[in-house]
């Protein structure tokens, strides 16, 4: 396999690690990226799909304990399986209506243009939602298993937004959580959570929506891909965990805005041809 394509499986891998937890959207930024270097076309959209498993497999290691004490406490602990039945609600939302509308989606709007505009909307709400839920006001919820199940619909509610490319689904989750009254740690932890459902099911099912164009010569692409989203996902979620015990999110409601505009701005003046 050529090494210029393994060179690009290995970028798209870090940029899917880097943002999928960050409220900046992972796959607003694999549009753009994909764009730029022209990792484009129907497999190249099953690839960034497939390799938020990376991501998926970093959170599962990081939170290996709590994800063991859930599954082994389903049958004789009423707390874990409150745990479980609360990420079930939350999945649901976005699962069901992005079975019903994923292709209307993917057509309109899985190009760098809507993905621009989404950025800078998100950032304008993540200053919204930082003054309405500044820090004198008191978190109603501190523990992740305080949250009930009305929470957990909320937030399965906000993560539909994130169907729309560029508006984040960790984003939209943890700043959803914030909204219903969880606390910033406590709204990010749940967003973690919340992810491995989520990404599980939307790898298996474009494994097997794109079974009979996927061959076994793109399995280096693959695992390059996956590796380099595991690795860089692990240390981004360690590093967030540790940020936002002491920040909020006005930093990434900055870069959102900025770089959407430098997106729009070098289309409207052709300084960057961006492919859909």
């Amino acid at each position: 396999m050529h090494p210029i394509l393994l060179l690009k499986a290995a970028i798209m891998g870090v940029v899917e690690g880097l943002t999928e937890f960050l409220p900046i959207s992972s796959t607003g930024h694999l549009i753009l990226t994909g764009s730029l270097i022209g990792w484009t076309g129907e497999k190249a959209k099953a690839f960034e799909i497939i390799i938020q498993a990376g991501a998926m497999l970093a959170v599962c290691w990081e939170f290996r304990a709590r994800i063991g004490k859930v599954v082994g406490g389903l049958l004789d602990d009423p707390s874990a399986r409150r745990f479980a039945v609360n990420l079930v609600i939350s999945f649901l939302p976005a699962a069901v209506l992005g079975l019903a509308f994923s292709k209307a989606i993917k057509a309109g709007l899985f190009a760098p243009v809507p993905v621009a505009i989404a950025f800078i909307a998100g950032g304008l709400v993540i200053f919204w939602t930082e003054r309405s839920t500044g820090r004198a006001r008191t978190p109603r919820v501190n523990n992740i298993d305080d949250v009930t199940s009305r929470d957990a619909l909320g937030i399965g509610l906000a993560q539909a937004f994130a169907l729309i490319p560029g508006t984040s689904r960790s984003g939209a989750t943890i700043i959803g959580g914030m909204l219903l009254g969880l606390s910033r740690s406590v709204a990010t932890e749940f967003s973690f959570f919340l992810a491995i459902p989520t990404l599980f099911a939307a790898t298996f099912y474009s494994l097997y929506k794109e079974r009979g164009s996927l061959v076994a010569s793109d399995a280096p692409l693959f695992a390059v891909g996956l590796v380099t989203s595991f690795v860089s996902a692990f240390l981004c979620v360690r590093w967030l965990l540790r940020y936002v015990s002491t920040h909020d999110f006005r930093a990434f409601a900055w870069y959102r805005i900025a770089f959407g505009l430098v997106v729009l701005l070098t289309a409207y003046f052709h300084l960057v041809t961006w492919s859909g």
